[in-house]
């Protein structure tokens, strides 16, 4: 049981999308634990006001259809906000994402709801801080031994080789399931499989054009975020100049312009 001081509410938004400017709430699940031990909880779909991307509904499956008839965040807004006076907030990864995008929902709103005064807890920041994720990590978990010389070029190098090794003969032949539930292949001693489920979604190396679940390039960043590359270049053909003139990396500008190329001759 969780000791504390004041009520602690863990929320998890579900949303059109990442961006905290544009994008909106479509359900918002929240779980208050009271000091005492006693619980609240409270779930429920919102009008968003703006379409839903299909890319979007995929994965949390809530469709514009499901939302047509529900309040605004506007209209739920004070009574929310008179719900969580008084709270903590905590949830997995809210310092980043959920956090940013309620209090957004709120200042739209015109509804009056600060964080200063409350404490965030991320259960994902203590996940990463506990269970390292880095090369010595692996090392240890996988080849059961300390990594010695950390970070000299040679020792990182052939404990890279160790821990992929030990990778291949741990998983063979198990398959590799995204946060999503989505399969993305089967581990095999196989560079070319490999290859397929560590380099899924990415056409350039820095990510910033990636493929959707069509296997259609899209870019992944910006006021066209999730929008296929061929329709924006047709339709702003401004904007290829305006990202070759860019602070990009030069193999971004490289597949961005193969992108074109194709699009003008295939």
């Amino acid at each position: 049981m969780l000791h504390l001081k004041n009520p602690l509410v863990v929320f998890d938004l579900e949303t059109t999308g990442t961006n905290i400017s544009h994008d909106r709430i479509v359900e918002m699940a929240l779980i208050k634990v009271f000091p005492d031990g006693s619980v609240e909880e409270k779930c429920r779909k919102i009008n968003p006001g703006i379409p839903i991307p299909v890319e979007t509904s995929l994965i949390h499956g809530i469709y514009d259809e499901d939302v047509k008839d529900e309040p605004t965040f506007k209209q739920v807004a004070k009574s929310l906000a008179t719900w969580l006076e008084g709270c903590d907030l905590a949830g997995f990864n809210i310092l980043k994402f959920d956090v940013p995008m309620l209090v957004e929902e709120f200042l739209r709103a015109n509804v009056d709801f600060e964080v200063d005064n409350r404490k965030l807890v991320d259960a994902q920041k203590i996940f990463h801080l506990m269970e390292k994720r880095n090369l010595s990590a692996a090392y240890k978990f996988y080849c059961n031994k300390p990594l010695e010389n950390a970070h000299s070029a040679l020792a990182d190098t052939q404990a890279t080789l160790e821990v992929l090794t030990a990778q291949v003969d741990r998983y063979n032949g198990e398959k590799v399931v995204d946060l999503l539930g989505k399969e993305m292949g089967t581990i095999t001693n196989d560079m070319g499989k490999l290859h397929e489920i560590t380099n899924q979604r990415m056409v350039d190396l820095a990510g910033r054009i990636v493929y959707n679940e069509e296997g259609e390039e899209i870019f992944n960043f910006g006021k066209h975020r999730g929008k296929p590359v061929k329709e924006v270049l047709k339709r702003e053909p401004g904007f290829y100049d305006w990202m070759m003139k860019g602070d990009f990396p030069l193999d971004t500008k490289r597949k961005l312009t193969q992108i074109r190329l194709k699009s003008s001759f295939g």
